[in-house]
């Protein structure tokens, strides 16, 4: 472990000179001619009239979350109450030896043996259902939730926060979907390592329908823009706005010392991601509950002292939403804000959950998918819509924003917020965001470990590579001003949406089969258990 952690700092160390203002200015300059066609491209407007434009990129979101809710018949609400039953493991014994396996042959056991399990005693995968979850909730709750919230909630108003809750609820279907074929189609290494997420599904799903070619450079294109966009979105955004928030909180002045900041945050990330998603996974299903109950606990006690205003700011967000209260270009302009907000926070359609959900343990691929549905529900519908409320309670007197005025830093004006009712909360908010920014980025490089893998090959020469590539930009994200590097690595995360949604689509068929095998596994065990058959859930 020592000499691994040595030899990636021996490598990072003689490239710090680069993370200097200068030097930084300069890069920002040269990035952004080569790469702002690319930039353009991803979120070009389509201008629906002179007031408003929306992009295409959120068009193929919502367009695509729609479709799978109607496809599959509602999963996002239908299959609620089952994503919660498998999360706590109500049906793991089915899921890690068959349903019809324990269940449908009621051949009697001897002895403490069950015998109907001998030949297959026990699923492929690394990571429980909640392990899972987590892993991906890490990569998504974070910055967003804090701080995009404000930033919408600024240009759209209360309102934005309506079509924020609508873009959550429509994409739990998209991510019902991607994480159902992120299990179906993952590898399974000798060792037990599993190689899962678009990649995959892409170039093997579309190859079983005859497009085999096409279904190639997709996943090719994935791996590509998946890589990309865990070196920026998924690592220097996080680490530059942590040390940001970090420097800023302790007064810390000095040039370096957003790079003495990056170096411990790299030596913090590679500890973990040395493990691969297990210990990732271990490190997310603890940190992920924790920082999360810190910061809905807050948002409650602030909505309990204002419990009054609570019905008021709802009257507020619903007229907002259909009104427009006359800004960000009316009705349509107040949608636009709270959809993007939604569908950049928990980044369904995008595939990258897909990555994390494939190493879970079970036999039935939908189990991942319903309990994938989960979380947009936890990123937007509770966190996103928590943040909103405390802010339009917190300023209802515009005393510290004021709607139809954009504001650059989210954090500060949802600290402001919080501040409001629980006195240097912002202190501990800071520290929410760099958990928050901790865990997107372990959880970032796993999907950027399996694009690399992907087009590299397997192998630890492979992996040594990439996990040096991604803590040297720990360190460069945490001590340069990035701007137009960003601007590029969050288009290469939102060009992962046209590979993904287009191979999601066409392979619909299969996940609805996958569905119903789901669906009928459950009956099996439940009618068994009506007929007087024992569970053996805590058995196994």
């Amino acid at each position: 472990m020592k000499k691994y952690l040595l030899s990636i700092f021996a490598l990072i160390i003689p490239f710090l000179g680069i993370a200097q203002e200068s030097a930084s200015e300069k890069i920002d300059t040269v990035f952004k001619d080569y790469t702002s066609w690319f930039v353009d491209a991803i979120f070009y407007e389509i201008p629906f009239s002179e007031t408003y434009q929306i992009p295409w990129v959120l068009i193929v979101l919502v367009g695509g979350a729609t479709y799978f809710t109607f496809y599959f018949k509602f999963i996002n609400f239908t299959g609620f109450r089952t994503a919660l039953k498998v999360v706590s493991g109500k049906y793991e014994d089915i899921e890690k030896h068959g349903a019809d396996t324990l269940y449908g042959d009621q051949t009697p056991n001897e002895g403490e043996d069950i015998i109907e399990t001998i030949r297959d005693e026990s699923a492929d995968g690394e990571v429980s259902h909640f392990q899972a979850l987590t892993a991906a909730l890490s990569a998504t709750v974070g910055l967003g939730n804090i701080a995009g919230v404000a930033v919408a909630l600024s240009i759209g108003g209360p309102g934005a926060t309506f079509w924020m809750i609508l873009a959550g609820l429509l994409g739990m279907a998209s991510k019902f979907a991607e994480c159902t074929l992120g299990v179906k189609y993952r590898d399974v290494g000798e060792d037990g390592t599993v190689y899962g997420g678009p990649m995959y599904y892409l170039s093997k799903g579309l190859k079983s329908k005859g497009m085999g070619g096409f279904g190639k450079v997709l996943a090719v294109l994935f791996a590509v823009f998946v890589i990309g966009g865990s070196f920026g979105g998924g690592n220097m955004f996080q680490a530059n706005q942590a040390a940001a928030q970090f420097v800023k909180l302790f007064d810390l002045g000095g040039s370096n010392a957003g790079l003495y900041f990056g170096l411990v945050m790299a030596v913090l990330v590679a500890i973990v991601i040395i493990g691969g998603i297990k210990r990732i996974a271990k490190v997310t299903e603890k940190i992920v509950p924790f920082m999360a109950g810190i910061y809905v606990l807050a948002a409650l006690i602030i909505l309990g002292a204002n419990f009054s205003l609570i019905d008021d700011a709802f009257t507020l967000i619903y007229k907002g939403a259909f009104s427009g209260l006359g800004i960000a270009g009316g009705l349509v302009g107040v949608m636009i804000q709270g959809i993007r907000r939604g569908a950049f926070s928990n980044e369904a359609g995008v595939g990258s959950a897909a990555i994390a959900h494939s190493a879970v343990r079970t036999k039935y691929p939908a189990s991942e998918g319903i309990v994938a549905l989960l979380e947009p529900f936890v990123d937007t519908v509770v966190i996103c819509t928590m943040t909103a409320l405390v802010i339009v309670i917190t300023n209802f007197d515009g005393s510290f924003m004021e709607y139809g005025v954009e504001v650059k830093e989210g954090v500060e004006i949802t600290a402001q917020a919080f501040d409001t009712v629980i006195p240097h909360f912002s202190i501990i908010l800071t520290v929410a965001v760099i958990l928050f920014a901790f865990s997107t980025m372990i959880s970032w490089s796993y999907y950027g470990m399996q694009g690399w893998v992907y087009l590299f090959g397997k192998g630890k020469m492979t992996d040594l590579i990439y996990k040096i590539l991604f803590l040297f930009f720990v360190v460069v994200g945490a001590s340069i001003s990035l701007g137009a590097v960003i601007d590029f690595s969050d288009a290469m995360i939102f060009a992962m949406v046209v590979p993904n949604i287009i191979g999601v689509i066409l392979l619909s068929p299969i996940i609805k089969k996958e569905l119903s095998k789901y669906y009928k596994a459950i009956s099996v065990k439940d009618e068994a258990i009506e007929e007087g058959a024992e569970d053996l859930n805590e058995k196994l």
